[in-house]
């Protein structure tokens, strides 16, 4: 039986393999697999008797393709590649970009013809997109283990980049925002709501006891993370005007959660804010252009303590 658990691994692999790329040397085919080039060949042809169109390929050491314009049996996915395209579908469905309905009525039919194992995975997975799309490197097993957390109302516990001690917190929910994947729990040793980036976060196993959940500060979920980044309910504690010399269009890409208006075509109006002047100041400093006038007098000052900074550095 272990036997045939692992070839049937083997098998989906070097599938998903065929699919991404359109020639492969059988060596290459072997080291990735781990096997020896004579198991690739055994391997490929029990796909062949699956009705999968491998066609061998001419060269030094020989390779493989899938036949081009065939047409293949139902797709397979492995455990990563079912995470993944929940994820991509769930995003896609809510990006705006016309493409929702059919993008849910995508995983719906995907999802039916799954095994119940990678059923139950896909439908483990459930975010909350809001601007931007993720992409930093989380692990897909993270993803998995954290939405199955927040199902399942578990206390996870975690190490966190940048601290020292283990975290415990009740997870609510997992957001998509600014390239980014967030965890928002409470943080039971803190006594608070925090948002976590979910690349920094190392899970430990198992989690912590069943919890009734809480009710998150505003009850959405979106307004609570966007909230956050401008500085809490209240918005950014500073909040300042300028006038750059660029065009709207090039700055509004870096702008965040700023106000960018048009003033013509070489010039716009940007409105941001930070924890503070300082902040305001130097995040105005990395568009590297002339700042034609700025408001109010406090962000003058900053530009002014910035200035001087700078010039002993400089010096």
């Amino acid at each position: 039986m272990p036997e045939k658990s692992g070839t049937s691994s083997r098998l989906l692999t070097l599938l998903s393999l065929l699919q991404a790329r359109r020639d492969w040397p059988g060596a290459t085919l072997a080291g990735r697999l781990g096997v020896t080039p004579r198991t690739v060949r055994r391997d490929v042809d029990r796909l062949r008797e699956l009705g999968y169109p491998v066609e061998a390929t001419k060269g030094p050491d020989g390779g493989y393709r899938l036949a081009a314009g065939a047409d293949l049996p139902p797709m397979l996915f492995d455990d990563d590649q079912a995470v993944a395209l929940a994820v991509a579908l769930q995003l896609a469905a809510t990006s705006g970009a016309g493409i929702g309905e059919a993008a849910a009525r995508a995983l719906t039919t995907v999802r039916q013809v799954m095994p119940a194992r990678l059923r139950h995975r896909v439908d483990a997975v459930q975010v909350t997109p809001l601007a931007g799309r993720a992409t930093d490197d989380v692990d897909p097993a993270v993803l998995v283990a954290l939405t199955a957390a927040v199902r399942a109302r578990e206390v996870v516990r975690f190490d966190h980049a940048g601290t020292e001690l283990p975290r415990r917190a009740e997870p609510h929910s997992l957001v998509a925002r600014g390239g980014r994947w967030y965890l928002v729990a409470y943080d039971l040793d803190r006594a608070d709501w925090r948002t976590f980036r979910c690349d920094r976060m190392t899970l430990r196993t198992p989690n912590g006891p069943r919890f009734t959940l809480r009710e998150l500060p505003g009850g959405d979920v979106a307004a609570f993370v966007t909230a956050g980044f401008r500085g809490g309910p209240g918005g950014w504690p500073c909040t300042g005007t300028v006038e750059l010399g660029l065009p709207a269009a090039r700055v509004a890409p870096f702008a965040h959660d700023g106000v960018v208006e048009s003033l013509g075509p070489d010039r716009c109006r940007l409105t941001l804010g930070a924890w503070s002047w300082v902040g305001v100041a130097a995040a105005v400093a990395r568009y590297d252009t002339d700042v034609l006038a700025v408001s109010p007098p406090e962000l003058a000052e900053a530009f002014r303590t910035l200035a001087g900074r700078f010039a002993r550095a400089a010096g």
